[in-house]
């Protein structure tokens, strides 16, 4: 019996406690390693499926929180996905969760500078894993589903096993490229607006869910992944 309480009570530790800060030079190298996963379009076709994780992934729990039923996300491997959620098309609900995808990465990103900055490395991780965990029972697609399992099973796998160095590269750098690749989508979503394309896409649907112009709730995806790099970079950059 005491031997479980403190095997509890060291888990406890292990993940509510905090770890110290890496090296300045650790947090610059990881913001370099996320801007060379997320500015070569090249990679970027590869790196962005992480952060259409992160977009459904938004949809999905927002959808949840505002009492709609989520009935499954599907992620492909053109990058692009699909959450699907039954209730009312249209109110709050509706609006909320068709926002919630273009400033769920940059948003998390932000969170997870929060943790960072306050030395909670271990905790980061654990919490990402749990997401990805729970996303995964939604999941509605052999790809996506793959991908999901490659997502968590590495933090998985770096929570456990890699030390307290490892952990926190690891950690600043999923926090940056989360910061950084949260940036690219809005303008790339503009670029594809200007083009004529991209007409069912989140901004066109809020645009017909709230009788606003397409272009400012494009507006509001950049000012949140923008403010969000900013003020998360800051944090991370405070070691």
């Amino acid at each position: 019996m005491d031997s479980t309480a403190s095997s509890l009570a060291s888990l406890w530790d292990r993940v509510f406690g905090t770890q110290p800060d890496p090296d300045l030079w650790v947090v610059i190298a990881t913001l370099v390693a996320a801007l060379a996963v997320t500015v070569p379009h090249n990679v970027w076709r590869l790196s962005r499926n992480a952060i259409t994780i992160a977009h459904e992934g938004g949809h999905g729990l927002t959808a949840l929180l505002t009492g709609r039923q989520l009935t499954g996300i599907r992620l492909h491997s053109d990058t692009s996905g699909l959450t699907l959620s039954r209730g009312k098309p249209h109110g709050l609900g509706m609006i909320l969760t068709a926002a919630a995808g273009y400033t769920a990465p940059p948003l998390l990103g932000l969170g997870g500078a929060a943790l960072l900055a306050a030395g909670h490395i271990t905790l980061l991780l654990w919490l990402a894993t749990v997401l990805l965990v729970a996303m995964l029972v939604m999941i509605r697609n052999a790809y996506g589903a793959l991908t999901v399992i490659i997502t968590g099973g590495t933090f998985l796998l770096v929570s456990w096993l890699a030390g307290p160095q490892v952990q926190a590269a690891f950690a600043y750098a999923v926090v940056w490229f989360l910061l950084v690749g949260g940036v690219r989508p809005a303008f790339e979503l503009q670029a594809k607006r200007t083009r004529g394309g991209a007409g069912d896409s989140d901004a066109d649907q809020l645009s017909r869910l709230t009788h606003v112009p397409a272009g400012l709730w494009l507006f509001l995806f950049h000012a949140v992944s923008l403010c969000s790099l900013i003020g998360g970079g800051r944090w991370l950059l405070e070691v």
